[in-house]
């Protein structure tokens, strides 16, 4: 190709070239034909029994010793098949294997989980479609300012997320690219977004029209930006999705998605203290739920969050009815020092300035908690031990920078004091 190139152009046709890693099969083991375990791409895109797996083999020129092998490697590896997957799941997949530095060890189930997060996307479409309206338009500009806490949230972070691909493939670390935008899709907009602005559209009282339009503005713009974000890794669904989505009044928006703009990182939109209030609170909803017994997870019970400091009671009441609502609990009671802890309450350690309790009346399984605050109080020692030995080791107070000095003594301050906290709750739990 460079040869040609010369000749034909009087120029090289590329200055670049990305050598990507040697795709081997689940176990490691080289693609062989005569071990089976050759994996043709078409079979994953487009999806194959095990006969016809086997057909294959038999149409090739295997001798009949290594034609067994190769049926019993098929048989053990796709006992019912290849599902099929899509172009867009195997190429997002094969990207996202870049990490592993010298060899892809292809594991098709992966595929397959890529193939049902394209469903996830189709869900959040379908959802938005429903929530925009027939109607809707969506604005040339926004005002951030005016928007709730969690529209300010899902920009902020979407703005980090295109940050941190633009900065990925520029680096050509496409694996932390992938990675990025995965990571905001389903566990940012799908998981949090999503399901925290349904509330808003429970019924048409004015008092939350601000908070509603602010939501769909919100929601179009993370489809819009997520799906031109995505599209270079799944070429074909995001053209699909994007061609759904309502244009904006007098735009002059491209007719496909692979020829507009790619999304670039938008400052206004960064809001690094509601990111850390969120953190704050997306981790107090985990450790609520967390507190669930398996047997009736789906029953409301009231919670408490004790609260050590003005500071975080002032997060976790500004954002008390969002967290009632991801936690599926029936109130939130916020609780100061001085307020005495509700008794048969399973109890979960968030950081050294919050705890949160679950009220189980009756159903609290004593030994179970101790054990759970046991396993934290063991994997807090550790981190403990670990850092004062960093810290103890013959010339860190000459070598480190001060600044490390001073981040490594907060961090050991607040891990002995999450240990103070846990041995709290463990005192509580028997005295009850």
């Amino acid at each position: 190709m460079v040869m040609m190139g010369m000749q034909l152009g009087g120029d090289v046709p590329f200055q670049k070239v990305y050598l990507h890693p040697m795709i081997r099969d689940a176990h490691g083991r080289k693609m062989s034909k005569s071990l089976g375990n050759v994996v043709d791409p078409l079979e994953v895109i487009n999806g194959m029994s095990l006969d016809g797996l086997l057909k294959r083999l038999e149409e090739g020129n295997l001798d009949p010793n290594e034609l067994n092998i190769a049926r019993d490697g098929k048989k053990k590896d796709f006992p019912d098949g290849i599902a099929e997957c899509g172009t867009d799941a195997l190429r997002f997949a094969l990207i996202s294997y870049t990490s592993q530095s010298d060899r892809i060890n292809l594991d098709i189930k992966r595929v397959v989980g890529y193939r049902q997060w394209c469903n996830k996307l189709w869900n959040a479409i379908r959802f938005a479609m429903g929530k925009l309206g027939d109607h809707y338009i969506p604005p040339a500009t926004v005002d951030v300012s005016l928007m709730p806490p969690i529209c300010k949230w899902i920009l902020s972070v979407l703005s980090k997320a295109v940050g941190k691909t633009v900065s990925s493939l520029e680096a050509y670390k496409l694996s932390d690219a992938t990675s990025a935008i995965y990571s905001w899709w389903q566990y940012q907009l799908c998981d949090v977004f999503i399901e925290a602005i349904k509330p808003y559209f429970f019924n048409d009282s004015q008092e939350l029209e601000s908070a509603r339009a602010a939501s769909r503005d919100t929601l179009w713009i993370c489809l819009d930006t997520g799906l031109r974000l995505l599209h270079p890794f799944m070429p074909f669904v995001t053209e699909e999705l994007w061609q759904r989505l309502p244009q904006p009044k007098d735009s002059c928006r491209k007719g496909s998605i692979m020829i507009s703009q790619y999304p670039s990182l938008v400052e206004e939109w960064s809001n690094g203290r509601l990111e850390n209030e969120m953190d704050i609170v997306l981790d107090a909803v985990n450790k609520i739920r967390s507190l669930k017994p398996p047997t009736d997870s789906n029953e409301r019970r009231p919670a408490f969050a004790l609260c050590r400091g003005q500071e975080i009671a002032a997060t976790i009441q500004c954002y008390q009815s969002l967290i009632v609502y991801l936690s599926s609990i029936s109130h939130l009671k916020i609780l100061t020092e001085n307020d005495e802890t509700p008794a048969d309450c399973a109890t979960a350690v968030v950081n050294k300035d919050l705890s949160v309790y679950l009220q189980l009346q009756g159903a609290l399984n004593a030994d179970a908690e101790r054990e759970k605050l046991k396993k934290k109080k063991d994997e807090i020692q550790k981190l403990q031990n670990a850092l004062a030995q960093k810290m103890d080791a013959s010339g860190y107070r000459e070598k480190a920078p001060q600044s490390v000095q001073e981040e490594d003594m907060r961090k050991l301050t607040a891990l002995l004091e999450q240990l103070e906290v846990i041995s709290e709750a463990e005192k509580k739990l028997d005295a009850n």
